[in-house]
C-alpha cells in the first residue's frame, strides 16, 4: 500500500476549504476561537492560512503587509470521516456553516489533500516564517520602464539593487550615453517584451 493511502479514513487529514474573497483570516479566527466552545478539539487539530510578510519601500518609508499564498482558501487538519467512512456531521457543519466559508474542496464528499501537496504547503510556510520578501523582486541586468520623475517612460537596465532601502541603480540611455540613475522600486515596472 502506498504512503498516500496508508491512512485510515477516520484519521486526521488535511482538507482545503474555499472561502469568500478576503475572508480567509476571518474564517480562521472564527474556527480557532470557537473550537473549545463547540467541543471541536477532538475533530479539528489545526486551521492554517499560509502567508508571507511582504515589504515595500515608498518615498523612503518601509511598509509591510501580509500576502496569502493561497487566496480564497484555508486548510484544516481534521477528522472529517468516522470509522465507517461517513462524514462526522458535527465538524462538517461547524466548518461548512462558518461565516465566509463557501465549502470544502470536493463538495459533499471532500477528498483529503495528498501528503506531498500538504508537505509543499507546510514547507512554504516554514520558509516564510520570520522573513520579509520584497513586493516585487528585480534582478541585475533586467530591463525596466521608468514610471515617475524626469525619466518617465524611458527604459533602463538594472545595475545594482538595494532591497533594504528599496532602491535600484538603473542605467538609462540619454542622448546616446548611458547615465546611472537611482530610483525607488515603485518608480519602475518591468519593461514589456517586444
Amino acid at each position: 500500500m502506498s504512503q498516500e493511502n496508508a491512512f485510515s479514513i477516520s484519521d486526521s487529514r488535511w482538507y482545503a476549504v474555499q472561502t469568500l474573497s478576503n475572508k480567509e483570516g476571518a474564517v480562521k479566527r472564527y474556527l480557532d476561537k470557537y473550537l473549545a466552545n463547540e467541543e471541536m478539539e477532538e475533530y479539528i487539530e489545526e486551521v492554517l492560512m499560509p502567508t508571507e510578510t511582504v515589504t515595500e519601500v515608498k518615498s523612503g518609508k518601509k511598509y509591510q503587509k501580509i500576502r496569502k499564498f493561497y487566496p480564497g482558501y484555508v486548510f484544516i487538519h481534521m477528522r472529517l470521516y468516522d470509522d465507517e467512512g461517513q462524514i462526522n456531521e458535527k465538524p462538517w457543519y461547524y466548518v461548512k456553516d462558518a461565516d465566509g466559508v463557501i465549502g470544502f474542496l470536493g463538495g459533499n464528499r471532500p477528498t483529503p489533500l495528498k501528503k506531498s501537496e500538504m508537505d509543499n504547503i507546510l514547507s512554504q510556510v516554514q520558509e516564510a516564517e520570520g522573513k520579509e520578501v520584497p513586493k516585487v523582486q528585480y534582478e541585475v541586468g533586467e530591463e525596466v520602464k521608468i514610471t515617475n520623475g524626469p525619466f518617465l517612460n524611458l527604459n533602463g537596465i538594472i545595475e545594482e539593487i538595494d532591497p533594504d532601502r528599496g532602491k535600484l541603480k538603473v542605467s538609462v540611455s540619454i542622448f546616446g550615453r548611458f547615465t546611472p540613475v537611482v530610483l525607488e522600486y515603485w518608480e519602475v515596472e518591468r519593461a514589456e517584451e517586444s
